[in-house]
């Protein structure tokens, strides 16, 4: 990987970074550690190089494929969400894309599984976050319906984009005491970031406002 990538020149610069982390700040995000590894992390490495100007602006980008690299705001918010009791030991992604949310992840809990159901991206996310060195970061190739079979239950799962509804196969990979953080609503439709929480037997699940992803489709490519 080019040195002047890595190091993160211009518009990747640390003041740049610094200025998207304070723009999270103002519009509500409060957990400090987050907003530390979204300024720590090199997003302009998880998107092409003609859009690294780009890469600290607080948007979606294009990745290929029909897919997009999550804007700062919801990664920071669904991770935020997801470590609001505690540090989850094991958590799921579903939906690799880039990697860059595997990527801030990877620098909060121990053990990252993430999947995906393209292969070109899966492949490409593989072989940044080793170069990077996040090591705590399992990916594989599955359609992100049926998550990580055989490696449950996870203390947290986070959903990259959206289903019609969670489905029944991720649910019932959450561990007792677990939370999933998810995108709710089919394409063309208006979609609710969702948070369930399982305890026993119960899960309850609380609304965190409308958001934008790319539908969750199944089978794998």
């Amino acid at each position: 990987m080019d040195d002047h990538r890595r190091r993160g020149i211009g518009m990747t610069s640390q003041r740049t970074r610094e200025r998207l982390v304070q723009r999270l700040r103002d519009e509500g995000i409060r957990n400090e550690t987050v907003l530390s590894v979204i300024g720590s992390t090199p997003r302009h490495l998880f998107v092409d190089e003609a859009l690294s100007s780009r890469a600290y602006d607080d948007t979606a980008l294009p990745i290929g494929d029909g897919q997009t690299i999550s804007q700062p705001y919801v990664v920071a918010r669904m991770t935020e969400v997801l470590i609001d009791e505690g540090i989850p030991q094991r958590v799921l992604e579903v939906g690799t894309g880039s990697g860059y949310q595997a990527a801030v992840l990877a620098q909060l809990v121990p053990e990252v599984y993430s999947v995906e159901r393209i292969r070109r991206l899966l492949e490409q996310a593989r072989k940044r976050l080793r170069e990077l060195g996040y090591r705590n970061v399992r990916v594989r190739l599955a359609d992100g319906n049926t998550g990580w079979e055989g490696d449950g239950p996870f203390d947290g799962i986070i959903v990259t984009a959206a289903p019609q509804g969670v489905p029944r196969e991720l649910l019932e990979q959450l561990a007792d005491g677990g939370r999933l953080v998810a995108p709710e609503g089919g394409q063309g439709q208006a979609q609710e970031l969702a948070c369930y929480q399982r305890q026993g037997d119960d899960i309850s699940r609380t609304r965190l406002g409308l958001v934008s992803f790319v539908p969750m489709l199944g089978g794998t490519q």
